[in-house]
């Protein structure tokens, strides 16, 4: 319990919407202070980022189509983890098909929560070095609209404060990934 404070009680769980990559539910909750409410909650399983440095110190970004926001953006390589696999083996999958690269070196970065107001997804971050450019194209999905893109971490980090579309995920990877970029 945070700071020695009395969780809410779960009073009642309805699930909304139950799709691919997340479900939907809202919950009836009674606080400490004994009012109660409605909070929706997307549940999701979580996904693995890599921030893929190049023997020459360059970046390996994709810049990929999000429905979403009706638009490409910039963001590292990343995948949703798959029922029964480690996040490593998700970001070790998702490199290779999105970027044609394979890494031979890894270090965890760590961990942190997207939007922990209305969702349970967490981000697994981890520095990917030693790569080797496969001999095939990435094998993108069907329904993947991806190009490569390489950025040395002055060029990244002025594009961020330039106000470029990149998503949080990278931007705080990137942060945490600084002090291994020379």
């Amino acid at each position: 319990m945070p700071l020695g404070r009395e969780l809410p009680q779960l009073l009642k769980q309805r699930l909304l919407f139950k799709g691919r990559k997340f479900n939907f539910e809202v919950n009836r909750l009674r606080l400490p202070n004994n009012a109660e409410g409605e909070w929706e909650c997307i549940r999701h399983p979580g996904g693995a980022l890599a921030v893929p440095v190049t023997p020459e110190g360059k970046l390996i970004l994709v810049r990929q189509y999000r429905f979403a926001v009706q638009g490409r953006i910039l963001e590292f390589p990343a995948g949703t983890v798959e029922p029964g696999e480690e996040p490593q083996e998700t970001i070790r999958r998702e490199i290779e098909e999105e970027t044609g690269y394979r890494a031979n070196k890894w270090e965890k970065l760590g961990e942190f929560f997207i939007a922990p107001g209305y969702s349970d997804e967490i981000i697994y971050a981890f520095l990917a070095q030693d790569l080797e450019k496969l001999d095939t194209p990435p094998a993108q999905e069907e329904d993947e609209d991806i190009e490569t893109v390489f950025f040395t971490p002055e060029e990244l980090e002025e594009a961020i404060l330039d106000g470029q579309a990149i998503d949080a995920k990278s931007i705080s990877s990137f942060m945490l990934a600084r002090p291994y970029l020379v």
